[in-house]
């Protein structure tokens, strides 16, 4: 079975899909953080409003990331400030109004768990007595992904997504040349299959947790290439990675983790590439200003309410791989807004 790119492309449904997150944000800032009245006298830095609002720093990167690709903030000279929509129709007792109108949504459950969310900078599923987190392995925690059940359940609902993209990630990223790519955090092992099915001397390694690997092992069972990808159990940020590997993906990980991991996550990658070797981050990207584009905005605060992580810059990213000694490339775009960004090894 060959994996083949989608005659029709996808991406407007995962936009549709994510709108409810549009509403949740503005209601919260409208009717629970009273965002544009804090700034209706002056502007503020990220930091004080930040202080302002009392919230830690990644929800108050996702509230005002969306608020600025909403139209209703706007950064300049480092300050954010009201832009004349939100001045004229956001503020409480200007002539055109509309706050009380919004606010009509602020007892919606999706609005109050938005809140809950922003103001503990805890996801979803982390309180012991919430149903297990979905993505998240951590000691005390009870992740979805450690269940046979739900393991399958979720692995599964994540491959469709994998299934459109990745056929366009393995035609666009030239891997003729590599002989092992280390897929960590690989889940169904869809992205690693499709580039065994490109690159026919090409072998792999998807590490990742027992019960999603079940899955892996089934998929490249099905498509053919069984034989040239191993399924490896382990935690990424506590076992040893396979030393001397060539390429290494991640694909749609790092956007789980909040900062502190992700360049902990990166240094464990950095060491364990050969020279000149190659470490590919598959994942959605904001604007370097952090105001943008809408649709990342709108997924980062998905990401927020079910990981401990959100969206990033490209130019987060460069800064982390800078860090550990990576030379990063130019961006390669696959589907649903998704794109590559390489680092090479010195």
């Amino acid at each position: 079975m060959q994996f083949l790119a989608p005659p029709v492309d996808p991406t407007p449904i995962f936009e549709i899909f994510r709108g409810n997150y549009a509403t949740e944000l503005l209601t919260a800032a409208v009717a629970h953080l009273h965002v544009f009245e804090v700034l209706a006298d002056r502007p503020l830095s990220f930091a004080d409003l930040q202080n302002r609002l009392g919230l830690a720093d990644r929800p108050c990167h996702v509230l005002v990331t969306a608020l600025c690709a909403f139209g209703m903030l706007r950064k300049q000279n480092g300050l954010l400030e009201l832009t004349g929509l939100a001045r004229e129709h956001l503020l409480p007792g200007s002539p055109f109004d509309v706050s009380g109108y919004v606010g009509l949504a602020a007892d919606s459950p999706g609005v109050k768990e938005m809140v809950e969310r922003l103001r503990t900078n805890r996801p979803a599923g982390e309180k012991p007595e919430e149903k297990g987190a979905a993505f998240i392995f951590r000691e005390g925690i009870t992740s979805a992904m450690e269940e046979e059940a739900s393991a399958r359940h979720l692995t599964m609902a994540l491959a469709g997504r994998a299934n459109n993209v990745a056929p366009i990630l393995a035609q666009r990223i030239k891997l003729d040349s590599a002989r092992l790519l280390l897929d960590v955090g690989g889940g169904s092992g869809i992205y690693s299959i499709a580039c065994l099915q490109q690159n026919p001397k090409l072998r792999a390694i998807v590490l990742d947790r027992p019960e999603v690997l079940k899955v892996a092992a089934e998929l490249a069972e099905a498509h053919g290439v069984a034989e040239r990808l191993e399924c490896r159990p382990g935690d990424m940020f506590r076992d040893s990675l396979p030393a001397g590997v060539d390429v290494i993906l991640l694909s749609n990980v790092l956007h789980d983790w909040d900062v502190p991991e992700c360049r902990t996550l990166l240094k464990r990658c950095a060491d364990a590439l050969s020279g000149g070797g190659r470490l590919l981050i598959h994942d959605v990207f904001l604007n370097d200003a952090l105001d943008g584009p809408l649709p990342i905005a709108l997924y980062s605060a998905a990401l927020f309410t079910l990981t401990e992580g959100r969206a990033y810059s490209a130019l987060e990213y460069r800064t982390w791989l800078a860090e550990v000694g990576l030379n990063a490339k130019a961006i390669i775009s696959t589907l649903i807004h998704c794109g590559v960004l390489e680092g090479v090894k010195s």
